[in-house]
């Protein structure tokens, strides 16, 4: 598969757009003004303890007050808690947490005002980010994430990607890592672990203990809510967690971006250094690479695909909807539950794109055309499994309903993207309704009126739209007649394609404009 990462700046956003083989499959905005990100480590302050939801509110640097569930502490969190004072005194040993005595592990039940209480400086790492209303969701453990590893604190455990398959494979990295994995600290293998060598881990790993101790230093200087972690940036996370050997391409049209995404792949993949492009034509990049067309096609309520099959998709507050719409579907089937299943199948394939495209996160409801063959429906189970199979946020498909509907759970760490690619209309301003063109008219009367009483123009000429030209020209006594006899005013009415409906001029005999 090629893979290209095309990016785009401007002064208010960066805008990162994947490609599989030429096909927009993910669209990533990072704002200029950065906020908390999923995997930003911070030092918060207990704010507020809701004992009914079990859960408390946290205060955060300059952030909304995030939110933290008990089970949010996680089973590590006394480790954490005690790492953090010592931190804090300036016991430099918990930079390597080399003799450092793990705490006890916290129960999986309990009450929140038991661990916590309100003004109390807690270590917190962001899980998913604010969406709508709602602030941060934040988590009382942290760990580090590299490009082949995740260093786990105070876990001593070993865990590789259910995605590497090979059980040889999977024994070589758990006895590698057990081999050079320091005490008190665990990691999870990544899948583009796989088949890497013993140096290129080893780096990895010495790379986020040495952010470790990083952290470990800023906690001496902590005096309130401050992040002392921060994630990177958008585009470097995204490399970090998709480059591989079929990704052949990286376009930047910004000079220093393009010097930190070098510099970063320089960093991580010194082979891969020279699929960094600098973008300097005139025509906008995203122009250029027919992204601004898939954006307008992709996105908005009513997506289109090419054999003529469309799909509905709403969003609410709870999940998104997706409804599956046969069209005027080209492909013609052996018979109705033929061709459901090849609308179906086709429709699969960019639900699993648009998922990924959008972000969409949470719940989602698919409506597929029904379809009573059991094979049939088993066949399109397994098709959005396939496809699923390409995206790497956690989820879960169930199989096709009595009513034709799937169910699919993705995981939702921030907004789903949204692209508006429909604009208010200029004559209604959204509200589907305009003023009736006999306010129009009545308007323009008002302004004869005016003229004659207050300018005394004796000759005008009324330019307008043409479905109003005709209102006003229509029949032997006509509005235009009626109001000539009324004003004793000699009146020429024209029309132009290129005014609104609800937009008029009025000229006078030397052909200035007097009334808008």
């Amino acid at each position: 598969m090629n893979k290209e990462l095309v990016i785009s700046v401007s002064e208010e956003e960066v805008q990162i757009a994947l490609l599989e083989d030429k096909n927009l499959v993910e669209l990533h905005k990072e704002k200029s003004v950065r906020k908390a990100v999923v995997g930003d480590v911070l030092v918060g302050q207990v704010h507020k303890i809701m004992p009914g939801l079990n859960a408390a509110f946290i205060t955060l640097d300059g952030e909304k007050d995030g939110f933290m569930h008990y089970i949010d502490l996680g089973p590590e969190y006394n480790s954490f808690n005690k790492y953090m004072k010592l931190a804090m005194n300036g016991d430099a040993s918990v930079s390597t947490l080399a003799g450092f005595n793990v705490a006890p592990i916290l129960p999986k039940t309990g009450n929140i005002s038991d661990v916590l209480s309100v003004g109390q400086l807690i270590l917190t790492q962001v899980t998913k980010e604010p969406i709508s209303t709602k602030g941060p969701k934040l988590s009382g453990v942290a760990s580090l994430a590299g490009r082949y590893l995740v260093l786990t604190p105070f876990v001593n455990k070993i865990m590789i990607s259910q995605k590497i398959k090979g059980g040889e494979e999977r024994n070589r990295l758990r006895r590698l890592m057990q081999s050079i994995c320091p005490p008190n600290f665990g990691v999870i293998v990544r899948t583009l672990a796989e088949g890497k060598s013993v140096s290129e881990l080893d780096a990895d790993l010495r790379s986020l203990l040495d952010e470790w101790a990083n952290m470990t230093e800023k906690l001496k200087y902590i005096k309130g809510p401050q992040v002392i972690h921060s994630e990177l940036n958008a585009t470097s996370a995204l490399l970090r967690d998709v480059l591989s050997d079929d990704f052949n391409a990286v376009y930047v049209d910004n000079e220093q971006v393009y010097n930190e995404v070098r510099q970063y792949i320089r960093s991580v993949a010194p082979d891969k250094e020279d699929i960094v492009r600098q973008y300097k034509m005139e025509t906008p990049i995203f122009e250029q690479f027919g992204i601004y067309r898939d954006i307008r096609r992709a996105f908005g309520r009513i997506v289109t695909i090419r054999s003529g099959v469309y799909l509905y998709v709403e969003h609410t507050e709870a999940m998104h909807v997706i409804d599956v719409n046969s069209g005027n579907h080209i492909k013609a089937g052996e018979g109705q539950e033929d061709t459901a299943l090849q609308v179906n199948i086709e429709s699969a394939r960019e639900i699993a794109r648009q998922l990924r495209l959008r972000d969409m996160g949470g719940i989602v409801i698919v409506d597929f055309v029904d379809m009573h063959k059991a094979e049939n429906r088993k066949q399109l189970y397994d098709v959005m499994c396939e496809e699923m199979k390409k995206d790497k946020a956690r989820h879960t498909i169930l199989p096709l309903s009595k009513f034709g509907l799937m169910q699919i759970t993705r995981q939702r760490v921030r907004p789903a993207v949204e692209v508006d690619v429909q604009e208010k209309c200029p004559f209604c301003n959204g509200t589907g309704t305009i003023q009736s063109s006999l306010v129009i008219v009545d308007e323009i009367e008002s302004n004869l009126r005016y003229l004659k009483g207050t300018q005394g123009e004796r000759n005008v000429t009324i330019v307008t739209h043409p479905y109003i030209y005709a209102y006003l020209t229509k029949g032997l006594y006509s509005k235009r007649m009626q109001w000539m006899f009324r004003y004793g005013i000699h009146i020429n009415v024209k029309k132009s394609e290129s005014m609104g409906l609800l937009e008029h001029k009025i000229l006078n005999a030397s052909g200035d404009e007097v009334v808008m």
